[in-house]
């Protein structure tokens, strides 16, 4: 009995753990990442020894990083980055190649063994992308032309981190031709499943999804089951279950229901890497972790320099402007979680110790924690050494233009009446999005010139997405008070804001937070929202007006 009660108990301990070191991690600008991996340490052998790594914690870990890659192939959409494809694979390969080269110096000069850095070189060369998406999403930055280039490095690293795990997944490395003929086997199965995952993206998954997408639950489950499908597949088939995951992921990221299903999948994958970074932790020693800490700050700060160095050269040559090149360099600099994964694989097989994963989770709790400010401060540290960068700039240099969200409109909820007010606001406004969770109007929405979003307005990743606290204008139709509440308070004070209610105290309460003007639902028609839109436009002070008569009539319970 006690043995049953062990297991819940320090699993339940490390859950708790890792939720209160995530929110100080989050207060201080820190990435999750840090606090998980610091949560194993903290509760393992290098200072309380209070709990053990178990069977149950080593299966959700494996869970854990198929769920990762299963989000990350959810997240890759190609056609964000069609438009510079050609300089970022060229910066994605070189950058490869030549911070492979600076990783293997330097850890061949720190004195590992060849086997070791051999493993380090591979190891390290990953950018973060969770910790890298997820800093310049909060910052609103994803939309510009350095992170632009920043994603699209990422997600050329993302596919040889897949190629590079599916070779350490090879049974034996012993015999050179057998290692050439596993790894061509291995390669080809999963040039299969991949070719699988594209026919199913194309003629199978929008016909299921279409069904089922407006049913939030089944969204996910159905999302859920697929992922599994792959990873039973690749174990069937003797491949990395995180090739079939990242698979799975990456053919349900081409259907127009991905951004809400990214945001249903990324609390469970949480959970998930919460407990597999927490593992790396629980599986440390204090003398694994303090083995080559000299080293880990060493090899910490000559590859964070050079990453960076490598970068700035590589996006510089693609003759982008210095601002450019700085900013998506300075986004770079750190060593990933992935190198923790790679070394997890590559110790299994045995080429590295204990001490080795010890030394790359130093560099990872350093670099992630320092690039962190060194990204969210980016343009202010630009700012301050723009004048040295000047020598880099010419007039032959500049920058392919992003389309941005600028003087933009946001509709959330699509129906005739939304139909009819973006005819009204095509002419005011240089962008329209529109945030719909329905299924039925997807192929309109798709074949229009307006932003579509495919998602619930309550992710907060979602308003990000679409510009929300830029917006000029923002009309909500739905009459879920709570959202209208959420929006508001996101939105902020700029952006005029049309919410819609189902009652004259709702009203009251959302003109009291700072909306613009409010729709009492069974009052509502299209041609009075139109009318109020229009005027808006045309005649703020008699909009004022209208919105003070409306006012008036909600202070006096509705009484003309």
């Amino acid at each position: 009995m006690i043995s049953e009660l062990v297991l819940p108990f320090d699993f339940a301990l490390i859950i708790i753990t890792a939720t209160l070191l995530g929110f100080l991690t989050k207060k201080t600008g820190q990435p999750t990442i840090v606090a998980y991996i610091f949560t194993g340490l903290l509760l393992g052998p290098v200072f309380l020894n209070a709990v053990s790594e178990s069977a149950l914690t080593r299966l959700i870990s494996e869970l854990g990083l198929g769920f990762l890659l299963f989000l990350v192939g959810i997240e890759l959409d190609f056609e964000e980055i069609r438009d510079i494809l050609g300089s970022v694979t060229k910066i994605a390969l070189g950058q490869t190649v030549l911070q492979t080269a600076l990783a293997f110096a330097v850890s061949y000069m720190l004195g590992f063994t060849l086997i070791e850095t051999s493993v380090l070189a591979v190891a390290t060369v990953f950018g973060a992308t969770p910790v890298v998406i997820k800093i310049l999403s909060d910052k609103d930055e994803l939309s510009t032309l350095p992170s632009k280039i920043d994603v699209g490095v990422l997600i050329i690293q993302d596919i040889i981190l897949i190629v590079t795990l599916t070779v350490l997944s090879v049974d034996s490395f012993g015999n050179v031709s057998q290692v050439a003929t596993s790894i061509l086997k291995i390669l080809g199965m999963s040039g299969a499943i991949a070719g699988l995952s594209f026919v199913s993206s194309r003629w199978i998954l929008p016909d299921i999804f279409e069904r089922i997408a407006d049913n939030k639950q089944a969204l996910l489950i159905y999302g859920i089951t697929w992922a599994f499908t792959f990873i039973s597949l690749a174990s069937y088939l003797g491949i990395s279950i995180e090739v079939g995951a990242f698979l799975a992921g990456l053919s349900l990221g081409q259907l127009p229901y991905s951004q809400e299903l990214q945001e249903r999948v990324r609390p469970i994958t949480n959970f998930f890497i919460m407990i597999f970074f927490s593992s790396i932790g629980l599986s440390i020693d204090a003398a694994s972790l303090t083995a080559y800490w000299k080293e880990a700050f060493i090899g910490a700060g000559v590859l964070m320099a050079g990453n960076f160095l490598i970068m700035f050269y590589l996006i510089d040559r693609e003759n982008f402007t210095p601002e450019t090149s700085f900013l998506g360099s300075i986004n770079m600099t750190q060593v990933s979680e992935f190198s923790l994964v790679v070394g997890a694989a590559a110790a299994a097989k045995g080429f590295i110790g204990d001490e080795i994963i010890g030394y790359l989770s130093m560099m990872a709790l350093i670099t992630m924690s320092l690039s962190a400010y060194l990204i969210n401060y980016n343009r202010d540290i630009y700012s301050k050494i723009e004048h040295l960068l000047s020598r880099f700039d010419s007039e032959d240099k500049q920058d392919i233009e992003i389309k941005k969200l600028e003087n933009h409109a946001v509709i959330i909820g699509y129906d005739t009446v939304t139909k009819n007010l973006i005819d009204i606001l095509e002419d005011r406004f240089e962008d329209i999005v529109v945030i719909d969770n329905g299924t039925k109007n997807i192929d309109e929405l798709a074949r229009s010139e307006v932003e579509f979003i495919h998602a619930d307005v309550k992710h907060s990743e979602i308003r990000n997405a679409a510009g929300i606290k830029k917006a000029k204008l923002i009309v909500n139709m739905s009459s879920d008070f709570q959202a209208s509440k959420e929006i508001i308070e996101y939105a902020g004070r700029k952006p005029t804001i049309f919410v819609k209610a189902n009652s004259l105290e709702e009203a009251g309460e959302l003109y009291e937070m700072g909306a613009h003007y409010v729709m009492i639902k069974h009052m509502l028609t299209g041609e009075k929202l139109s009318e109020y839109v229009q005027l808006y436009i045309e005649d703020r002070e008699l909009f004022k007006q209208e919105v003070s008569s409306e006012l008036d009539r909600i202070r006096y319970g509705g009484r003309n």
